[in-house]
């Protein structure tokens, strides 16, 4: 179907879920009037958001249109700058204040790797309203020599927040991966208002065309303070990422310097690396992706790696499980959705249990991929046989997250196409399951259908490579990205607010489906057909990885 028509068809959609119009300026949803931080780059009052019109719950639309200045990157362009995009979020919510969230997002996502810049937002209301920041990570958020950001480019924000300061992470990079003049680094951040300004920069690590950077996350430690946790992998080659690891012992006023933790050899490589802090005992678990292509093989597992002195020295590594996910691609013209297949979301519950969950295709034999969840009782030595946790095993689920508040429940959110029935659109919808016991779960509707065709297409239609969910101590807080309405590609990050109970289920929140998680098969061995698909995917998440940046 021509692509007009595919357009038209969204647009009816959307008047559907709108209630048959379209409103503007302030909007009233649950009682209170929501207003959204101002535009990219800057501090300052909010102008009132517009709505989506695809909510299923109250719904706040925290990022805005960027201001930065044409050009700002300093370089000549080498893929299509999607303006007006919003990709990969990250939330922490403050453990000493829970009205006081932190955001961050890339704003202006290139084609061929990373945004002009990252956009820092605080909330002091619970995330009814938002006012937007930023730090020097990359030229156009005021990078230069002199600050530490003169940096083209800017990628995978991640946030913490410890009991006395919040931390922002940034890959920054200038040029291709391992080219002739490019470099890369991880930087990071500090603001101790919760979020309202930020430090200029410390650089963790930097590297010239010989290495780089990629695809990190920081981690306070909820037992003590001054210790603040950053992994990464540094891919050294056209081969090779070991996770590399950098600490601060002292809130942040010093970085010890940066060492490999993990090198799963030569011709293999670590991604999507996370630290989960166990409560009591300190001890430190890494959990990470390792893909091995010794041989060409193109397979790839589930792994951890255990702290007990800080990250000082580190165990051996412990296997999850296999992770065997074929990407998830748009029905009707075959083309890649890039996704979360490469990057495990993880949570740390109650007495110290782990969480983690992740895309594949072991459920329907290869066909396609669900979400998959597994929790260790043991500081992440051994590992449950994973169930799958998203409600429609019929249809494509993928970048899922993960939290555990306080009380044990767990929540998972995802997205998944169940309600696309039309080429004249990729429908996609946003998910939260919530489960007490890990076996019998409620799901809630969060937003859509949207039109995942309207995203920028970075090697696959993208929203980002992870999405984020925290929780206060009774209701959980999704925050994702969507498309927005119209004909242009474009995308805006959301905050909502589910229902508060544990079920997930409350008057006036819609349908509530309840199913019990589906075990893994008792022979889970894959054809040969299955595997190749797994390996051609491997492929395709390496090459989103290398071909510039995340």
């Amino acid at each position: 179907m021509p692509r007009a028509s595919r357009h038209d068809f969204h647009r009816r959609v959307s008047h559907r879920h709108a209630g048959g119009r379209r409103a503007t300026g302030a909007v009233v949803l649950g009682g209170l009037a929501l207003v959204a931080g101002c535009g990219g780059g800057g501090g300052g009052s909010a102008p009132p958001p517009v709505p989506p019109p695809f909510t299923s719950v109250t719904q706040v639309r925290v990022s805005q249109p960027a201001t930065f200045t044409a050009g700002c990157d300093g370089v000549a362009a080498t893929g299509t700058l999607y303006t007006g995009t919003t990709v990969e979020p990250s939330l922490a919510l403050n453990p000493l204040a829970p009205s006081n969230l932190i955001a961050a997002w890339q704003q202006n996502r290139w084609s061929d790797g990373g945004s002009q810049g990252l956009n820092l937002a605080a909330s002091f209301d619970g995330g009814m309203t938002w006012t937007l920041g930023s730090t020097a990570f990359s030229r156009c958020t005021g990078g230069n020599a002199a600050n530490g950001g003169d940096y083209a480019r800017a990628s995978d924000v991640w946030l913490t927040f410890s009991s006395g300061a919040a931390y922002a992470l940034a890959l920054s990079f200038t040029g291709g991966i391992l080219q002739p003049g490019s470099s890369s680094a991880m930087l990071v951040a500090r603001s101790g208002d919760g979020g309202m300004t930020w430090s200029v920069p410390t650089t963790l690590i930097k590297d010239g065309a010989t290495a780089f950077n990629d695809k990190g996350s920081i981690t306070a430690d909820p037992n003590n303070a001054s210790y603040v946790y950053a992994v990464w992998d540094r891919l050294t080659g056209a081969t090779g990422g070991p996770s590399y690891f950098a600490v601060t012992a002292d809130g942040g006023s010093t970085w010890q310097a940066p060492r490999s933790i993990y090198d799963p050899g030569p011709q293999n490589q670590t991604l999507g690396n996370q630290i989960v802090v166990l409560p009591v005992t300190d001890v430190l678990v890494n959990i990470f992706t390792e893909i091995d292509n010794t041989g060409g093989a193109g397979t790839s597992q589930l792994r951890a790696v255990r702290s007990l002195d800080h990250g000082t020295t580190w165990s051996a590594p412990m296997t999850i499980s296999s992770l065997t996910a074929v990407g998830s691609t748009d029905p009707h013209t075959g083309a890649a959705v890039r996704d979360g297949s490469g990057i495990p979301a993880m949570s740390v519950g109650p007495g110290g249990v782990i969480y983690v969950v992740w895309q594949d295709s072991r459920f329907s034999g290869g066909q396609r991929d669900g979400i998959a969840m597994s929790r260790s009782s043991d500081g992440g030595i051994t590992w449950s046989t994973p169930v799958e946790v998203n409600a429609d095993p019929s249809v494509q689920a993928f970048t899922p997250a993960i939290h555990v508040r306080a009380d044990g429940v767990i929540g998972v959110t995802y997205y998944d196409l169940r309600n696309d029935t039309s080429a004249a659109a990729l429908l996609t919808d946003c998910w939260l399951v919530t489960s007490s016991d890990g076996v019998t779960f409620r799901e809630t509707h969060l937003s859509g259908p949207f039109d995942l065709d309207l995203a920028p297409n970075a090697q696959g239609l993208f929203l980002g490579d992870y999405e984020a969910l925290t929780a206060t101590a009774t209701a959980f807080v999704p925050f994702y990205v969507q498309t927005d309405a119209g004909t242009a590609v474009a995308s805006d990050a959301f905050v909502s607010f589910p229902p508060a109970s544990a079920a997930g289920a409350a008057a006036g929140a819609g349908a509530v489906v309840r199913f019990e998680a589906r075990p893994a098969p008792a022979d889970a061995t894959l054809t040969p057909e299955t595997r190749r698909r797994v390996s051609e995917h491997l492929r395709l998440v390496l090459a989103q990885r290398r071909g510039r940046a995340g």
